[in-house]
């Protein structure tokens, strides 16, 4: 399989570094993901947009071709949103879509734009800004190497609506790794009707692995998000 790891908010590809070498060895071929804008804190994201982003990731998914096999997106947080969108935008070319910590942005929706933001980019938050939730097992040597490693993110990524256009999107088979709230609490929520979640529950089929940790895995558990994804996507 060809695994496109798409990071969150504020991250970029090396983000995976660590869950990267257990797929490998279990021959997949890995393409973790520098999005526009996010190639360095110098970089110039002023005019990014949501759409940028996602058009990144289907530009990868073209570059593929039907004889490299079958291709696998995995997106963390708000990256999530972007490989969603790129589900709705290549449907027949994904085998499976793998949420860690986050579920399909419907139509219309936002990843996120409550965070504050300055000249165009949202710098990480201070850790206050977080559920209780979110930074569990989150240490403050992690939190130290994280806000290190950080870039500010596009506000229009953040903030831009979703734009969906393609229902076969729900044909698409779905694994959401939970991690700050275990898959029943999600399901549950989903039962009563959660606005966020009406996306999810119109995929056909989802599959939910529970990782107990807080919203950055990679960084927490990086092995068994990992293994996790293994588990979810089957052989090479």
């Amino acid at each position: 399989m060809n695994i496109i790891l798409i990071p969150g908010l504020w991250l970029d590809g090396s983000s995976w570094d660590e869950v990267v070498p257990a797929l490998r060895e279990a021959g997949h071929r890995t393409l973790p993901l520098t999005l526009p804008g996010m190639e360095t804190r110098a970089a110039d994201r002023s005019a990014i947009t949501l759409r940028h982003h996602v058009e990144a990731a289907v530009e990868v998914i073209d570059s593929l071709g039907p004889a490299e096999g079958g291709i696998v997106l995995v997106g963390h947080s708000g990256g999530g949103a972007i490989a969603h969108g790129a589900v709705d935008a290549r449907p027949d070319r994904i085998a499976r879509a793998v949420y860690v910590d986050s579920w399909p942005l419907g139509d219309g929706g936002v990843i996120n734009a409550g965070f504050p933001s300055e000249n165009g980019e949202v710098p990480l938050p201070d850790w206050s800004l977080f559920d209780e939730e979110e930074l569990v097992d989150l240490d403050d040597g992690l939190r130290a190497a994280f806000r290190e490693r950080a870039i500010p993110s596009p506000v229009r990524v953040a903030s831009d609506p979703q734009r969906l256009t393609d229902e076969r999107r729900y044909d698409v088979p779905a694994t959401v790794i939970a991690c700050a709230f275990p898959g029943a609490t999600l399901r549950e929520w989903m039962a009563r009707g959660e606005p966020s979640l009406k996306e999810l529950a119109r995929i056909r089929d989802v599959a939910y692995v529970d990782l107990p940790t807080g919203h950055w895995p990679q960084f927490t558990r990086p092995g068994d998000l990992a293994r996790a994804i293994l588990d979810a996507i089957g052989p090479a």
